[in-house]
């Protein structure tokens, strides 16, 4: 088996003088083309989990490796133009134009600037925003999703093999969610990336990821694929995969059948 893209290895991260676990004693693996949707609710350590990889944060314990390299033998900064990382709101700089947010970090590199301007309309046309329209936009001129379109293809710029992302799809509404979710699973399939998700819906992980993780208390409960998490004996995560069968369940009997008056 080849190595694995991303691997924690027993690593922990604690805030406020150690009085909060975020991270506890968490080992995983992230293989490379996977893309690993991590699961749970609000203070289970997924996003911190998430950021340790490319060092917005610091482990206090424990190892990361990222493509066979120790994170903290690498220089942060380099490290960070080498992953794709997309946040929820998109975390696009204001003042920018989409063309320049999208352009900004093969500038950083050095690339010239004919090569980015090509880079960025092959990026748009990537994430199907057109280019004329759209590439002198500024970002509080587009709705959430264009947003999050323009988010994704700064994060391919550089043409990383590895994305993070946390929570990318939970804030816009369901039809964008929906279509943006499909999208993506069809870039990271095209490009050959991989991908980490960070979302707290399990419907989503379970329709957009190869396997999931899912974490509680800053500790990973679970892993596998849906069929392998549902021969986990934890109570939790029964309890997040039975949610999606109940919604269909209570959605069935809500809505007309199809062809109905």
């Amino acid at each position: 088996m080849s190595p694995p893209l991303i691997a924690y290895s027993h690593v922990s991260k604690t805030f406020d003088g150690g009085r909060i676990i975020a991270v506890d004693d968490v080992s995983l693996d992230v293989a490379e083309g996977e893309l690993l949707a991590i699961v749970g609710g609000s203070g289970s350590g997924k996003t911190t989990l998430l950021r340790l990889a490319n060092r917005l944060i610091e482990a206090d314990s424990g190892s990361i490796t990222v493509e066979g390299e120790d994170v903290r033998n690498v220089d942060p900064i380099l490290l960070r133009r080498r992953i794709g990382y997309v946040f929820q709101s998109g975390g696009l700089f204001p003042h920018l134009t989409v063309a320049g947010n999208v352009g900004i970090t093969p500038k950083l590199l050095g690339t010239p600037i004919a090569e980015i301007s090509a880079r960025v309309d092959e990026l748009l046309d990537l994430v199907r925003l057109d280019r004329a329209p759209y590439r002198d936009r500024l970002p509080h001129e587009l709705s959430g999703g264009e947003r999050q379109r323009v988010g994704v293809a700064r994060a391919l710029a550089a043409r990383p093999r590895i994305m993070l992302m946390d929570e990318p799809f939970g804030a816009l509404d369901p039809l964008t969610r929906d279509a943006l979710g499909d999208d993506f699973r069809e870039l990271h399939s095209k490009l050959g990336l991989t991908t980490v998700m960070i979302t707290h819906d399990m419907s989503e992980a379970i329709l957009l990821a190869d396997r999931i993780a899912v974490m509680r208390g800053g500790r990973v409960l679970a892993q596998g694929t849906p069929a392998e998490l549902s021969e986990s004996g934890d109570v939790y995560v029964g309890e997040l995969l039975r949610t999606p069968r109940r919604q269909a369940e209570r959605l069935g009997a809500l809505l007309p059948r199809e062809g109905a008056a």
